[in-house]
């Protein structure tokens, strides 16, 4: 058996950043993984497909190039070329990862939890005060036939060549960003969602002009609608029947894509160990990420709590005593343009009953929006009627990701919105300045 002063497992963002941290400060640090260093982020999720939304937003700038009075002709997709960058990235970030990590003892394999607390990997038998469960999530599937003529996430990062047309069941993060993505390689793209609106986390006024925005350049959106079957005809065509606002339907395309969201990874014993799970798989956790085995602390998309990596940077820091607010995690979403969010939507706060006012600043109204070309957007906040503090701020537009920061900075440290318009200084132009115009 071998003793260690903590034990990670899992190497995704939830897990990587804090055994690295902890074993360059001198701690005895196991990190234990199945797979490459970096996690669903890095491998197939933040990262690839952040590529694929630049290379797709480089092909929507320059058809749009000619409003600037810039003229290129034909814009053709080397798709070949966009896949060979996206792994070049992929494979440049995973070394950055792997000699981050260098401190830590890595050991490749499927981690099981073992009934007297201890942590097998193969024949090998691990312990340690302390034990950081951050495996992860992995892409979900509808229950329905056909099921399996359909790809997910990890599916679309894999394709080698771009279908003609491209129906995707479920309009949140992932299912927008690849609608927007494929949109921009010329894809003809349907979006299928089984609630009202695209984007359920988000306040609905951003999710609804996101939505307007996709749709002008081409996607097309059927909601309220639930997806019965997927079949495929001799030459591969799938075809996905759903109930809609006309009853039963159908749409055909080359492709399906299930973006229904995403499952928790656990390791295998949890139960035997005394780890309680919740009735969707999730592990159970309080406040402070501690699991109901002492010792034992679970992050990331495993515990439900928030399935972004950055929060599972912030909860593992928590489990390991540092002082997050997680109630402030922002998020954002890679469409062209983007979205993003921060703090109460209108939405949580009525259901609340938080005494809260708006005010919104259009893109169309800042300099920098319009000389860049990039004037279709907006931001819009809560805050505290009283003392004007900011409760939550969206936006959607671009570089929202970007702005978002400033706001969750906010938000984090309870500031009004003075502290943001008249006591702080944006550069002009700027689209910073979209953030300082609440006066």
């Amino acid at each position: 058996m071998t003793t260690a002063d903590l034990i990670v497992i899992g190497a995704g963002p939830g897990g990587y950043d804090v055994a690295a941290a902890r074993a360059r400060a001198g701690e005895r640090v196991i990190l234990i993984d199945y797979a490459f260093p970096g996690g669903t982020c890095l491998n197939r999720g933040c990262i690839p497909t952040k590529c694929l939304a630049a290379s797709s937003e480089a092909a929507i700038q320059a058809r749009n190039a000619a409003a600037l009075g810039v003229s290129v002709g034909e814009v053709m997709i080397d798709y070949t070329a966009v896949v060979h960058r996206m792994e070049s990235v992929v494979e440049g970030l995973r070394d950055g990862v792997r000699a981050l990590i260098a401190p830590c003892t890595f050991v490749y394999g499927q981690a099981r939890i073992l009934p007297d607390g201890t942590v097998g990997v193969g024949d090998q038998v691990f312990t340690a005060p302390k034990v950081l469960i951050a495996t992860g999530s992995a892409p979900a599937a509808l229950n329905i036939p056909g099921a399996d003529l359909t790809i997910n996430s990890d599916g679309v990062l894999q394709l080698e060549e771009l279908p003609r047309s491209m129906a995707i069941i479920g309009a949140g993060v992932i299912g927008m960003e690849f609608a927007s993505i494929m949109n921009g390689f010329g894809v003809e793209v349907t979006v299928i969602e089984y609630l009202k609106e695209v984007l359920p986390p988000f306040d609905k006024e951003i999710s609804k002009r996101l939505r307007t925005m996709l749709t002008r350049r081409g996607v097309k959106f059927v909601l309220d609608a639930a997806v019965t079957a997927v079949t495929a005809d001799n030459e591969g065509v799938r075809t996905v029947s759903y109930d809609g606002k006309k009853g039963p339907e159908t749409l055909q395309a080359d492709t399906v894509v299930m973006a229904v969201g995403r499952r928790p990874v656990v390791p295998e014993g949890l139960a035997e160990a005394g780890i309680e799970t919740d009735r969707r798989g999730y592990i159970v956790t309080d406040a402070r990420m501690r699991t109901t085995r002492p010792g034992f602390y679970a992050v990331g998309d495993c515990n439900g709590r928030l399935q972004l990596a950055h929060a599972a940077t912030a909860q593992a820091r928590v489990a390991l005593g540092e002082d997050v607010n997680l109630d402030a995690i922002p998020a954002a979403v890679f469409t062209c343009p983007e979205a993003a969010m921060v703090g109460l939507t209108t939405e949580q706060a009525q259901a609340q009953g938080v005494n809260f006012r708006t005010a919104k600043a259009l893109y169309s109204a800042n300099g920098k929006a319009q000389a860049s070309g990039q004037a279709d957007g907006l931001v819009k906040v809560l805050y505290a009627p009283d003392t004007r503090r900011l409760l939550g701020c969206h936006i959607v537009g671009a570089h929202a990701s970007d702005l978002i920061a400033e706001a969750a900075l906010a938000v984090s440290l309870g500031l009004s919105l003075d502290a943001l318009t008249t006591i702080t200084v944006h550069s002009h132009p700027s689209l910073s300045e979209l953030i300082a115009s609440f006066r």
